[in-house]
């Protein structure tokens, strides 16, 4: 596995590890989770040739977040690159594809926080819900309710069995799901 780097910015420490070549895919933490908690994942995605780029959710909240992500693609020159997270982690990586649009060419969620602050998918911007069916914190009904507001952008493969912690208890599967769905394989 590839080192953790810490990456100072504007006054923050940003836990980075960024490992493999191929097209970017910036994946952002649970909140509360190490970097190193997708380890497994990170792994066989990089083996798919895949450049994953795991960000520490070290942010108290979303706007933070965007921040802290824009400064490591700024950090990395990576001019565009998929965004996607783990629960509060993908929360941030639906602000950073609302607001840099530019930047990101698609979301990747693992799991979908609820709310009412949360933007919308980007008009023309696929977005992919790889979701738990046994998810209790963020339960399969949020992602069927994204799928619902953005019908042709958004769409939703469950994890059979998968609880919340899916993305590092159910590797093959979620690894599956985005390759197949990016058709990089």
């Amino acid at each position: 596995m590839a080192d953790i780097q810490i990456l100072e910015a504007g006054g923050r420490s940003i836990p980075v590890v960024d490992e493999g070549v191929g097209p970017a895919v910036v994946i952002l933490t649970e909140q509360g989770e190490g970097v190193d908690y997708l380890d497994a994942l990170a792994h066989v995605l990089v083996e798919e040739d895949f450049r994953i780029v795991r960000v520490g959710t070290v942010a108290s909240d979303a706007r933070s977040g965007v921040d802290n992500v824009t400064a490591v693609l700024d950090h990395l020159a990576i001019a565009d690159a998929w965004v996607g997270g783990h629960g509060f982690g993908g929360t941030v990586a639906r602000h950073l594809a609302h607001d840099q649009h530019e930047r990101v060419n698609g979301v990747l969620l693992f799991g979908v926080e609820a709310g009412d602050d949360l933007p919308a998918p980007v008009e023309g911007m696929p977005v992919l819900v790889i979701q738990g069916d046994a998810d209790e914190v963020n339960p399969p009904a949020n992602g069927e309710a994204l799928r619902a507001a953005a019908p042709g952008l958004v769409s939703v493969v469950p994890i059979e069995g998968g609880g919340h912690r899916f993305p590092a208890t159910h590797v093959g599967a979620t690894s599956w799901a985005i390759e197949d769905y990016l058709d990089w394989d």
